[in-house]
């Protein structure tokens, strides 16, 4: 007998943030390892604020650190207190000075970690970024950033004379020369952060933005700043592929439940098997698939609503695609316990809809699918061979993608804020598109 969990409890869970709750309290635990995990717990719970910024930010030398954290107003926590964390030589007192931090004003943290075993160290002492900025540019423009840059010796901030100069002329008659480094010691420090930034980059993959920096430095503080103010919400993923015939959904569900344990959900495939379990909706559904007419909407959302509470799908998870079609099944799918919290739309012209399906064909022998474009048959027998389905006409297909146009605005008025993704590219570069806005931030 299978599990079933009730709909709402995930659904509750996700709209007050339970997981993300849950996640921030176990990570105190296991970091803290307090003699009173309850009282910690509490006391955590009383103190808890996850609106304070905790923010790292990476970048090679002179790609303008210092100067975004000049614009936050937030604490910059120096290399020399955290190396000391890294090196465990700072007294136990002050081990979480930073961490302790995310419960007041926040902070942000900057020429550290430089290797991703200090970012390792941090981690170990409790110092858990909410958001990691890595700051990027061409060698050729650092290296022309490190001439003329100058120090203000009361504040220590960085300016420069050609791109950062100050507003204010007390400062500005206060600047120093920076002492200068050798254009080998330059080029020196710029290779040692290079062979450093892949591991970096793998440290804190899930919650980093790389922001290119060779623009001015108010639009790279702004970038920074949109990043810094998402948060993240550890949602269960409820995922609504739609798009028009032969934009490759089935493909994309495949490759998007395979890396993230999803469950793939194509409701083509559960009619089918429900058609074919005898049970008496089985049958009724059946009825439909063998005159080729369309099942009843109240049919298909029995199936959906079973197949979506089942354990499964309430732990890890799912991806939804071949449904709803039209405004209706779309309102009642958002009036159902499963509502998708991630809707993201494959877009494709109707000219390159009908090439993908018309021009594919099946080997009856071998089962392989070829395309006469992309994938063609490896030889002339099995071109000879080749068969087409009766739905694959040209006319079919154009038919059917009219058919969905006709009902795109429709689903648009329901699912408005749905993430559209250019499908005509090759199946890698949109998967890369997809997986992208699943891990983006939401604010």
């Amino acid at each position: 007998m299978d599990l079933r969990i009730p709909p709402h409890m995930s659904v509750y869970a996700d709209k007050h943030n339970i997981f993300q709750l849950l996640q921030s309290l176990l990570s105190g635990l296991l970091i803290d390892q307090p003699d009173d995990p309850i009282g910690h717990l509490i006391r955590q719970l009383r103190r808890s604020r996850s609106d304070v910024p905790r923010v790292v930010l990476l970048g090679p030398p002179a790609v303008g650190k210092h100067t975004v954290v000049s614009f936050t107003g937030l604490t910059d926590s120096n290399v020399s207190d955290i190396m000391a964390v890294q090196s465990h030589k700072m007294p136990p007192g002050r081990v979480h000075a930073v961490s302790s931090c995310r419960v007041s004003q926040g902070w942000v943290l900057e020429g550290i970690p430089q290797t991703r075993l200090q970012a390792r160290s941090l981690q170990q002492a409790g110092v858990l970024p909410e958001h990691v900025v890595m700051m990027e540019a061409p060698d050729d423009v650092l290296l022309e950033r490190f001439q003329g840059r100058l120090v203000d010796p009361l504040t220590g901030d960085t300016y420069h004379r050609t791109f950062i100069w100050p507003a204010d002329d007390a400062v500005a008659q206060r600047l120093e020369e920076e002492s200068s480094l050798s254009e080998e010691q330059r080029t020196a420090d710029l290779q040692r952060y290079r062979c450093e930034v892949t591991g970096l980059t793998s440290a804190y993959q899930n919650v980093l933005k790389v922001i290119n920096c060779d623009q001015p430095h108010t639009d790279v503080y702004q970038q920074a700043l949109g990043f810094v103010r998402t948060r993240r919400q550890y949602r269960t993923p409820r995922i609504l592929l739609l798009g028009p015939p032969g934009a490759g959904k089935s493909h994309q569900a495949r490759l998007l439940s395979e890396k993230y344990k999803l469950v793939d959900v194509c409701c083509g495939h559960l009619l089918s098997s429900a058609a074919a379990d005898g049970s008496v909706l089985g049958r009724q559904i059946g009825l439909h698939l063998d005159d080729g007419s369309a099942v009843p909407d109240s049919l298909v959302l029995q199936v959906l609503e079973e197949r979506l509470s089942r354990l499964d799908c309430s732990c890890r998870g799912w991806i939804l695609h071949g449904f709803p079609r039209d405004l209706e099944q779309a309102q009642r799918l958002q009036e159902s316990q499963h509502q998708p919290n991630r809707v993201l739309v494959l877009e494709l012209t109707d000219d390159v809809c009908v090439q993908r399906i018309a021009l594919r064909a099946t080997d009856p022998v071998s089962g392989d699918r070829f395309h006469a474009l992309t994938h063609p048959a490896p030889s002339s027998e099995v071109q000879n061979r080749l068969k087409t389905r009766p739905e694959d006409s040209t006319h079919t297909v154009t038919h059917t993608v009219s058919q969905y146009r006709i009902h795109t605005a429709g689903l648009q008025s329901v699912y408005p804020d749905a993430v559209h993704v250019d499908a005509d590219q090759d199946p890698h570069t949109v998967f890369e598109a997809l997986e992208s806005r699943l891990t983006e931030g939401v604010t």
